[in-house]
């Protein structure tokens, strides 16, 4: 098959210019900018300031800048010869015209070099912003732009930019904790199990009943590291956030867990007290189902023998609100923030104790915030804790279809009369 040759050299053009590497567009800098803007600026000032003057002195004295020629020659006795008025708008080529070619040459360097003067000292902190930045990462986020005393934008962008390394610094320490806590945690039923192995196997003597002992310890052990897989898998899943928030009532989910955790509150001798009002508002319900059942979980586990837990539900002016109280042990104010870290410990004792693993309230925070609700926590005097959340109300539902007028169910009817006719005559 023939190409025209034209054709055959616009594809060959085309796949070069495909291949050829798009070449870096060189950008000026801000300084350059800046030091162009000045001396663009000054410049222009200058020339203003001098058609200024002369624009004002031509109307105070219209010959001030106008040059008077003298006519050569011989002057004859009693003649009055005026000299010419020569024109205030220099020629090319004349030694005005280069005087003020070579003034605003001189006024122009002069500018420009002002120009990146000053601009190098306004960007001066930007560049060492700029470089203290860059050398600031994950392994030296203690370190702080410290741009103290100027009170200017430049300070205000230092101290923005410090608080925000302060902010990355405490969310890699806080990771870092959740590591080697997890890691401690995860590791602890591994090394429980393989210890009761070990002395299963250098027993001389087993029998079945040590056996089966040893197996239900690792049954245990199992069901605990397994609780707090799924725990971890809650917390990581809340933190994601929500994808479809769905109507629902807390008052029905309260119910149903405060109906399935009544007999582990019997077993610890604690009373459960209800006082469960409609209360709807929109989210994810599993993830609700979580926070509620975490937070009843919390006030059972961490309470006092023939203590109480209080759980209530109601629709108040900011929203959907839950409140679980219980009693229990005297918490400081000052350390109700560490109950909502993961693996936090309270004063010398652990959080977490017996079945719990420490992450039921680092839990209800999360999901708490994905919902976008009002999370409190408040300590009672005597001992125990109330904590709040708060939902946002559901969407308002959408306003029905416009009923249709009279006419159109006239025209119905006209036509369901229309149809019988037909009927009838084809009958």
């Amino acid at each position: 098959m023939l190409t025209a040759p034209g054709s055959r050299t616009a594809a060959v053009s085309a796949v070069r210019a495909v291949r050829r590497p798009a070449r870096p567009v060189v950008r000026p800098t801000l300084r350059t900018r800046m030091a162009l803007l000045y001396a663009a600026l000054i410049c222009g000032s200058g020339i203003a300031l001098v058609g200024i003057i002369q624009g004002i002195g031509e109307a105070v004295d219209p010959g001030l800048f106008v040059r008077r020629h003298q006519i050569s020659g011989p002057i004859q006795p009693g003649a009055i010869h005026a000299g010419h008025l020569a024109s205030p708008i220099p020629f090319i080529g004349s030694n005005l015209f280069w005087t003020d070619v070579a003034g605003l040459t001189i006024m122009a360097l002069f500018s420009l070099v002002l120009g990146w003067l000053i601009a190098g000292r306004f960007v001066r902190p930007l560049r060492a912003i700029i470089t203290t930045s860059r050398d600031i990462s994950a392994s030296n986020l203690h370190r702080r732009l410290g741009l103290r005393g100027r009170g200017d934008e430049f300070t205000e962008l230092g101290q923005t930019l410090d608080d925000l390394f302060a902010r990355l610094e405490a969310s890699f320490d806080s990771q870092r904790h959740f590591i080697a806590n997890a890691s401690h945690e995860l590791r602890t039923p591994l090394a429980a199990g393989r210890a009761l192995l070990q002395v299963a196997i250098a027993d001389p003597e087993p029998t079945v009943e040590k056996l089966l002992a040893t197996c239900e310890e690792l049954v245990e052990l199992g069901d605990r590291q397994e609780r707090l897989i799924a725990a971890l898998l809650t917390l990581a899943n809340s933190q994601r956030g929500l994808e479809l928030p769905e109507p629902l009532d807390l008052a029905d989910i309260t119910g149903k867990a405060v109906l399935d955790r009544r007999p582990d509150a019997e077993r610890h001798g604690i009373s459960l007290n209800t006082a469960l009002d409609a209360a709807p508002a929109a989210g994810d319900p599993r993830l609700v189902e979580s926070l509620i059942a975490n937070l009843i979980d919390n006030a059972i586990r961490h309470n006092l023998p023939g203590g109480r837990v209080a759980v209530s539900t109601a629709l108040t002016t900011a929203g959907a609100a839950i409140t679980v109280g219980n009693t229990g042990a005297l918490i400081p104010p000052g350390e109700v923030e560490d109950l909502f870290q993961p693996f936090r410990q309270l004063g010398t004792q652990r959080i977490r104790h017996g079945e719990g693993h420490g992450l039921g309230l680092a839990i209800v925070r999360a999901i708490a915030g994905a919902h976008g609700a009002a999370l409190t926590a408040t300590p009672r005097p005597q001992g125990g804790l109330d904590i709040e959340v708060i939902f946002p109300g559901p969407a308002p539902p959408q306003s029905p279809a416009p009923s249709p007028g009279p006419y159109a169910v006239q025209d119905h009817v006209d036509d369901r009369a229309d149809e019988v006719v037909c009927q009838r005559e084809v009958a």
